[in-house]
């Protein structure tokens, strides 16, 4: 989320920062205009699909994966709007999408068409023409 804050401080934009209080993590980052903390992260997850136009997911841990998936999970079971969900990066991506294909579509624990549900880009100008082919702004 820091970086998506740092980059729209640097382009002048006005970023929202939706920050999770645990007891041994970071702080707020300093470059978000509002910030949001939470103590819970069902209410923090529900702030980000209430609000978002699209996700745009760069390489992160558990917390970035269970994100990335409760989102593709709501968009999938029509509980959430479908809204563009963006992975950059396929050297990082690379594997967890080979995997999914060659066991969750094998299993058939997933359709083939999930696939449909997220796109994988390599820069950051790729992920801004998706977005903007899908939303007004």
């Amino acid at each position: 989320m820091e970086a998506a804050n740092l980059g729209a401080a640097k382009a002048k934009g006005k970023s929202v920062g939706l920050h999770i209080e645990l007891p041994n993590e970071q702080q707020p980052n300093k470059y978000a205009n509002l910030r949001l903390s939470f103590k819970y992260f069902f209410i923090r997850k529900v702030m980000f699909v209430k609000y978002a136009v699209a996700y745009i997911i760069m390489p992160g841990g558990f917390g970035t994966l269970d994100e990335l998936f409760e989102s593709l999970t709501l968009i999938q079971t029509k509980r959430i709007r479908h809204f563009p969900v963006i992975l950059v990066g396929s050297s990082y991506w690379g594997g967890l999408i080979d995997w999914i294909k060659e066991v969750l579509i094998r299993e058939k624990t997933i359709a083939a068409s999930d696939l449909d549900i997220f796109r994988v880009v390599e820069s950051p100008k790729e992920a801004v023409d998706i977005i903007k082919r899908r939303v007004v702004i």
